[in-house]
């Protein structure tokens, strides 16, 4: 259920958002720094505010915080396909936000627990339960904008794909409202505060934070340097879409023969700092490759290498937060990795709009360095369990 909800939640999520630019610049004229700053908002309700829904988790267990955050993504979207002003607008995007702030850490929270539990019983990884799930959500995130395209292409509009979303997130609200079960709150029993405050002391927890703000800092490269570099090489940013599904089919593709191999041979902290080692190998590669057909093979390499990473590192930090924080935080816990991770793309992204008009060694060097810190950090954490050696 928790996989599919994961599925879900990205086609919905999907079938608007790659259009709300154009439907805010063209279609109701704002400017493009209003655009930006709407965008801006956008991202800051939801990863910024993953830490409450989080607290929220562990308050009151996974069911009612899901059910709320579906709730208000159903509302936001509704709102926002008939939203002409920019007042409106602003309200619909922060709403759809927040609701993703509240449901996707009780979702993730819930998997991660579910995973260990999983694990325990079979002997089968964690990791391989958490590459599943990332899957899905991958794949989510490559039909999602293939249902808005056609609801577009049939002359539907942004209204329709608004209406769509909404849609899918009435089925999932339906879906969570019957099966998923009532589970007690795992820190209602604990003293919520100091067990936060603990938590956010923690040292390894916040190297794990700074290692996966490092990989998240690289991946928002896919939406800021990708494209720079795409149009440099080819005089256009159309070739994008290429790239973008290329990325989602190799996750849905080869995640989980990955993660199967990983997880059975290599610790959590081994995938993480290798998966982090290949992203920067992918920063690295691209004033090294030669430009292949139309230009656009230096950025096919980054893509492939970054999407490769991704998929060795995300399971693997993912399975190590249970390892680092009490069970009763692991909501709060979740959605600080987020939150700090939003941060810290909020500040890399200004940083590296500074340097995109640097020469090209000087920016992709700096980028490979990202995630090469993030490596350095990374190895000072706990091993983990590989595969069934389990404590």
């Amino acid at each position: 259920m928790l996989t599919g909800t994961q599925f879900a939640f990205n086609i919905g999520f999907y079938a608007v958002l790659p259009y709300l630019a154009t439907h805010l610049g063209s279609g109701l004229g704002m400017a493009g720094w209003l655009v930006g700053l709407v965008l801006g908002l956008r991202t800051f309700s939801q990863q910024g505010l993953f830490v409450v829904g989080g607290a929220l988790t562990d308050r009151y267990g996974p069911r009612p915080v899901v059910l709320a955050g579906c709730v208000l993504r159903i509302a936001g979207f509704g709102w926002l396909a008939f939203a002409g002003s920019t007042a409106t607008v602003i309200a619909a995007v922060l709403l759809i936000g927040f609701a993703a702030a509240l449901f996707s850490p009780a979702v993730e929270s819930e998997t991660a627990r579910e995973a260990v539990r999983h694990e325990a019983a079979t002997g089968i990884p964690r990791a391989r339960v958490l590459a599943v799930f990332s899957a899905a959500g991958q794949a989510g995130a490559f039909l999602g904008p293939l249902l808005g395209s056609l609801l577009l292409l049939l002359g539907g509009g942004f209204r329709a794909a608004c209406l769509a979303g909404a849609l899918v997130f009435v089925a999932v609200l339906a879906g969570h409202a019957r099966l998923m079960p009532r589970r007690a709150p795992a820190g209602r029993t604990a003293e919520p505060r100091l067990a936060r405050g603990a938590v956010l002391t923690h040292r390894p927890f916040l190297v794990l934070c700074l290692a996966y703000s490092s990989y998240l800092v690289a991946y928002n490269q896919l939406y800021l340097s990708l494209p720079a570099e795409v149009e440099r090489a080819t005089g256009s940013q159309a070739p994008l879409g290429w790239l973008f599904a290329l990325s989602s089919l190799l996750v849905v593709g080869a995640q989980l023969p990955l993660t199967g191999w990983s997880a059975h041979r290599i610790a959590p902290r081994t995938a993480l700092v290798a998966g982090l080692v290949t992203v920067a190998a992918g920063f690295a590669a691209v004033p090294l490759t030669p430009g292949g057909p139309a230009g656009l093979l230096p950025g096919a390499v980054l893509v492939v290498l970054l999407t490769l990473g991704q998929m060795l590192l995300v399971p693997a930090a993912r399975g190590l937060v249970p390892d680092l924080v009490d069970d009763r935080q692991l909501g709060f816990a979740t959605g600080a990795l987020s939150s700090v991770s939003g941060l810290a793309v909020l500040g890399g992204s200004a940083a590296t709009g500074a340097l995109l008009g640097a020469p090209g060694p000087v920016l992709w060097t700096v980028l490979a360095a990202v995630p090469l810190t993030g490596a350095a950090l990374a190895f000072t954490l706990p091993a983990g369990r590989i595969g069934k050696q389990r404590g």
